[in-house]
């Protein structure tokens, strides 16, 4: 048999290691577009069927809005009411025209007729001061009231050296209790006599007490930026009056009203959004979608804000679930 040519061989060998390559090649691209094709068929078979109505909507009558679910809202409708401005402070209950009883002369304390709680009348002598010194005896001098009252402290006791500058005895009328407290400056401009306050006591857990500003000091206080005022007890109708369980010395929370306005539009505290320092709230029109506005504000509360511009009276406003809305979503009202 005679032999092919060396080089002849070497050709052949190529020519066949070639096709088989590109055997293999074909053999993979092949199994590649199936594998493609097999998924586009699963996909396509799993997507949601649409119909061609208006809007996007799904077949079955979904939600408006091009098929997105509609956000649970709570509204609350603006309507005119009253809104007071306020503000709350601490303060203490003081007995009306507290005066300090002072000796003619100072000495040693040698007899106190009186203690806290007594009822003392004007010209009453209320203690005894021995001005004595070593080497020298004289006569007891008598302390005498210059008011009369009820005596709220006694500081001194017998036997104690005081001065004509030490205040022996505070007496006061309790009759007629004070509450005294300072208001920030800011807040200065809107005191008057005559504004309304409320007065709640630790004391007197779950009661609310009426008062109105009785005194305001002329003058503010250098070190802290505040003004003096006191507030007398009255009823509803600006009667005064006082509670019996109301004592001298208690700590108090005075709310003090210091703007009103009436018959404005007002809503919730809680629709309103501060977004890059601006106010927006959202309402619902007739088709339960939601509507974005930017609005002005005026005195505000713990409750509920004036609203100056921006939405009108009888519009529905979001009051809770707008934190995640956008203008023009859809939305389902719930009580």
């Amino acid at each position: 048999m005679k032999k092919l040519p060396v080089i002849r061989r070497a050709t052949i060998i190529s020519a066949v290691i070639i096709a088989l390559i590109v055997v293999f090649a074909v053999l993979i691209i092949f199994t590649v577009i199936k594998r493609r094709q097999g998924a586009n068929t699963s996909a396509a078979a799993s997507a949601p069927v649409t119909s061609n109505t208006p809007g996007g909507q799904q077949g079955g009558g979904g939600p408006p809005g091009g098929g997105r679910n509609a956000t649970v809202v709570q509204v609350t409708v603006v309507e005119p009411g009253t809104i007071e401005n306020s503000v709350v402070i601490n303060g203490d209950v003081l007995a009306q025209n507290q005066v300090s009883i002072f000796p003619t002369v100072g000495g040693k304390l040698v007899e106190a007729r009186i203690t806290i709680g007594d009822r003392v009348s004007r010209g009453d002598v209320v203690a005894m001061v021995d001005p004595s010194r070593p080497g020298e005896v004289y006569s007891h001098s008598p302390v005498v009231s210059t008011i009369s009252g009820t005596v709220l402290q006694a500081p001194y006791s017998i036997g104690d050296t005081v001065s004509a500058q030490s205040a022996l005895y505070v007496l006061g009328d309790l009759s007629s209790l004070r509450v005294e407290t300072a208001i920030p400056e800011r807040f200065v401009s809107s005191v008057r006599q005559g504004l309304g306050a409320t007065v709640m006591f630790e004391a007197i857990p779950g009661e609310t007490f009426f008062a109105e500003v009785d005194e305001v000091s002329p003058v503010l206080d250098a070190a802290s930026r505040t003004l003096r005022i006191r507030l007398r007890f009255v009823n509803r109708q600006g009667r005064l009056v006082i509670d019996p369980r109301i004592r001298a010395g208690m700590f108090s929370t005075v709310s003090l009203v210091t703007r009103t306005r009436t018959n404005v539009p007002v809503i919730p505290r809680t629709s309103v959004i501060n977004t890059y320092g601006s106010w927006i709230v959202f309402t619902v029109d007739e088709n339960n979608i939601a509507r974005r506005h930017t609005v002005e504000l005026g005195i505000e509360n713990e409750s509920l804000f004036e609203v100056l511009s921006g939405v009108n009276l009888g519009d529905r406003v979001v009051s809770a679930g707008q934190n995640f809305l956008s203008d023009g979503d859809p939305v389902r009202v719930v009580e």
